[in-house]
C-alpha cells in the first residue's frame, strides 16, 4: 500500500502541494487528474523522491520513505 499523508511542496516560496494525502491499495489502479499547476507532476515527483516535500509523509507497506533518494524509490 502507499500512502500519502499531509505532503507540503515548495518550489522556492511557491507552494505546489498543500497538505496533500491519499491512500492506494495494493493491485488498486488510479489516475491523478487536475487542471495544469494543479500538482500532479509534483506529487509524483514527490512520492519518486525527485523533490524532498516540506511536510507530511509517504510510505509503503508501512515503510516511511519519505526524502529516500529516487534510486532507492524504484
Amino acid at each position: 500500500m502507499l500512502r500519502v499523508e499531509g505532503l507540503d511542496l515548495y518550489y522556492g516560496d511557491a507552494q505546489a502541494l498543500a497538505g496533500v494525502s491519499l491512500e492506494i491499495a495494493a493491485g488498486e489502479i488510479v489516475a491523478i487528474v487536475g487542471a495544469n499547476g494543479a500538482g500532479k507532476s509534483s506529487l509524483i515527483r514527490a512520492i519518486h523522491g525527485i523533490e524532498k516535500p516540506a511536510r507530511g509523509h509517504v510510505r509503503f507497506d508501512g515503510q516511511d520513505i519519505t526524502g529516500w533518494p529516487s534510486f532507492r524509490v524504484c
